[in-house]
């Protein structure tokens, strides 16, 4: 059978009858031309390998019978495929030892690793701010079922964004079952399911967007760069320096600001196949998405993981190109083997803006990621530079007693 070429098909065709042909941009394709912003690319770098270090970080933590909670080298070393670690378990621990600390245990024969005191100090200061804000935690997870069509969520799907939202690792029991007149499990129709929905008191309750906090600060502002006439449906954009705005897309982006939609938290109604339904559609999904990382702690999430919702949602487009379709709110990293999205209102120069204590207590850990064997480096040289400094002294002092 011949191969079909475009030259054959045109060849053909009948000429009449060849309109155009349209070339369909791929969905890899589309994110490899997104623009790149420097920061949050500088920011990835750092939180790929702190992702790793989490990973191994919980498997210690789950091992609360050793004293000190820790993992052996083997078990660590059989999980290196699956916890992206390329050159082993004990390269990737050895970069960090603010983090790891790697002992020999002679009773078992065998080499372990545990948390540093720093490492260590860390852990416990998020596991005591996420105590402290159970109420906040309670409302990020009543606002998340609020945004379902039907008020309920699979629980599996909880599951995957627990440490996003801050969520205590045993929310299922220290949030969901201590607030029974808030939430309620329920069996799903598949084997194993459980659905997390909220009881009948609560299903009328209402709430306010947090693109309206921003939308009311802006009108107050004297200097407001928003026309107070079209800021009832906008969104904050900022994009990435250097990323140029041709005029089209400035009326386009313009024009969608103005679109009227339906708010994340109000119900959706009859879906009309329309141009201005459809572009509707679009931007009632553009605020579900932004209100759900407005409501993590980090401002920040995968996007697999977000994808989980979509059904919940009622989302029907492709939240990927959703996302690289508004770079002025959104930001898509490609770093670490996965897609994480970035909400671009709440960060200013790598930091989050609006700062909580859980995000504070993951910096800390991060800035020991960041640190890696560097300040060891350091001290080892100061000791070596301190040990020549004392042999210097002892020679000179040896010098001296045989002169006298």
């Amino acid at each position: 059978m011949p191969i079909l070429t475009l030259k054959t098909i045109l060849k053909h065709q009948n000429p009449c009858r060849v309109i155009g042909i349209r070339f369909k941009t791929s969905s890899v394709q589309y994110v490899a031309s997104r623009f790149r912003d420097p920061t949050f690319e500088k920011l990835m770098d750092k939180y790929k390998n702190l992702l790793k270090v989490i990973a191994i970080q919980d498997l210690i933590l789950a091992n609360p019978t050793n004293n000190p909670p820790s993992v052996s080298l083997d078990f660590l070393s059989r999980l290196s495929q699956k916890l992206h670690l390329n050159r082993g378990a004990a390269c990737f621990l050895r970069k960090y030892p603010h983090i790891f600390h790697i002992f020999y245990d002679p009773n078992k024969f065998q080499t372990f690793c545990r948390l540093t005191d720093a490492a260590m100090r860390v852990s416990r200061q998020e596991a005591e701010a996420i105590n402290a804000s159970l109420d906040v935690v309670v409302d990020r997870l009543v606002r998340l079922l609020s945004m379902s069509t039907t008020k309920s969520l699979p629980l599996r799907a909880v599951f995957k964004v627990w440490r996003e939202l801050g969520l205590p690792d045993d929310f299922e029991d220290s949030i969901i079952s201590r607030n029974s007149h808030i939430f309620k499990l329920v069996d799903a129709h598949e084997p194993n399911t459980h659905i997390l929905t909220l009881t009948d008191e609560m299903r009328d309750k209402r709430f306010v967007a947090c693109v309206e906090n921003w939308r009311v600060t802006e009108c107050c502002r004297e200097n407001c760069a928003v026309d107070r006439t079209e800021i009832q449906y906008s969104f904050k954009h900022s994009y990435p320096p250097g990323m140029r705005l041709v005029r089209d897309f400035k009326a386009k982006v313009k024009k969608w600001q103005r679109l009227p939609y339906v708010g994340p938290y109000e119900e959706m109604g009859e879906k009309r196949r329309s141009k201005a339904g459809i572009m509707g559609i679009e931007k009632r999904a553009v605020a579900i998405v932004h209100e759900f990382l407005s409501l993590t702690v980090e401002r920040m999430v995968e996007v697999e993981k977000i994808s989980h919702f979509r059904k919940s949602f009622a989302i029907d487009l492709n939240i990927r190109d959703l996302f690289l379709d508004h770079p002025g709110m959104f930001y898509l990293s490609t770093k670490g083997k996965r897609h994480t999205v970035f909400l671009r209102e709440g960060y200013e120069r790598g930091c989050l803006i609006d700062p909580n204590p859980v995000y504070n207590a993951r910096r800390k850990l991060l800035d020991l990621v960041v640190l890696g064997r560097h300040a060891m480096l350091i001290n080892n040289e100061s000791r070596s530079v301190e040990n020549c400094q004392t042999q210097k002294a002892g020679v000179q002092d040896e010098g001296r007693d045989e002169s006298i």
